[in-house]
């Protein structure tokens, strides 16, 4: 039904519109009389081949929703019904956002992709808290924060930190986004000592609490060999818990929709298939140079169980989907559940 009627409609309207019309109809039926039972009978897809253990968490499926999607935790009960193993929230930050000027999310259907350029849009940390607090169901739930625009980065660690006291009662672990390429001058926070700097200091944050949560790193696929070194030195001398690989990429060499409707879309960063192989190279790269020392969680271009797999197998514990989500539909969470619990069937694999 997806594909064949609501794809079509959202699609002939402006991306960000439809993403806002498809929150507030999930918001509507999910919560029908009868409908939440319909709803996760039609998507529920449980195998115990699928759990699994990572970075001290109990994880009941592989495949999670990442963040971007519901930034400011308004649908965890809903999605949850979708059958996701865990959904992270966010980017959040101090204070609420309008982030960048509309026009800023457009579709590459050409290219089964999407050019975004929110700037960190989000209602700020507080509302997202009492959000949390409200919810009922047990899901997994990741905080992935940020800083405001106008917090020059000599003050960053502030922002972090704010949002990792707002949010400590209520997620089960963190993500320190400092990958994203619509905030100006935040990726220069990946450069070796500012990142160092900024991760010891959420990490004193969390070893101050009585049940400190796990703390991960969400990168850009952009970055050197070089600077992929630096990622596995400082993960290992901060001793945090995990990467996230990757954000979306400024590199647009591979698009195959025409440049200069590329180029009339101006500034933002690529998700989808297009980033599908470079995501997957960083996972293998950052496993494989450190001897699998510490998990990953592999994100981008994931649009089948096949491309999931690959991603697990290049070294990532958990995977995470979005834009596959746009263009296939939910039904996507259990192709892809199915898909890997057969994988590890016929391979004999133990999760």
């Amino acid at each position: 039904m997806y594909k064949s009627i609501l794809k079509p409609l959202l699609f002939k309207m402006n991306a960000e519109k439809a993403h806002h019309l498809t929150f507030a109809w999930i918001k509507r039926t999910f919560n029908l009389p009868f409908a939440r039972t319909v709803i996760q009978r039609q998507f529920a897809y449980d195998d115990p081949i699928l759990e699994r253990e990572v970075f001290g968490l109990r994880f009941k499926n592989p495949v999670g929703l990442a963040a971007g999607f519901d930034k400011d935790a308004k649908l965890i009960d809903e999605m949850d019904l979708l059958g996701f193993g865990f959904i992270e929230i966010g980017t959040l930050t101090p204070k609420p956002q309008e982030g960048n000027p509309k026009p800023r999310l457009f579709r590459l259907p050409q290219d089964l992709a999407l050019i975004n350029r929110m700037g960190f849009n989000n209602g700020g940390v507080k509302d997202a808290a009492i959000r949390l607090q409200e919810r009922k169901s047990d899901i997994i739930v990741g905080g992935n924060i940020g800083k405001n625009k106008n917090t020059p980065n000599e003050k960053a660690e502030e922002d972090y930190l704010i949002c990792f006291e707002a949010l400590y009662p209520y997620v089960d672990y963190f993500v320190v986004n400092v990958s994203s390429p619509n905030t100006p001058n935040l990726r220069d926070l990946q450069e070796k000592e500012p990142l160092k700097k900024l991760l010891l200091s959420v990490k004193k944050a969390n070893k101050r609490k009585d049940y400190p949560r796990p703390i991960l790193l969400k990168i850009a696929p952009d970055l050197t060999v070089g600077q992929l070194d630096d990622i596995i030195e400082i993960v290992m001398e901060t001793k945090i818990d995990g990467v996230i690989a990757t954000n979306t990429t400024i590199d647009r060499s591979l698009l195959k929709t025409d440049k200069s409707a590329v180029e009339a879309i101006g500034a933002g960063g690529v998700s989808g298939k297009v980033l599908a192989k470079r995501s997957t190279e960083v996972i293998r790269y950052l496993h494989s140079q450190s001897n699998g020392a510490f998990p990953i969680i592999g994100v981008g271009g994931i649009f089948s169980a096949t491309d999931a797999i690959e991603k697990l197998e290049a070294g990532a514990s958990l995977v995470q989907v979005y834009t596959g989500m746009i263009y296939e539909g939910p039904s996507l969470i259990k192709k892809i559940k199915k898909g890997i619990a057969a994988h590890y069937k016929k391979n004999k694999v133990l999760a």
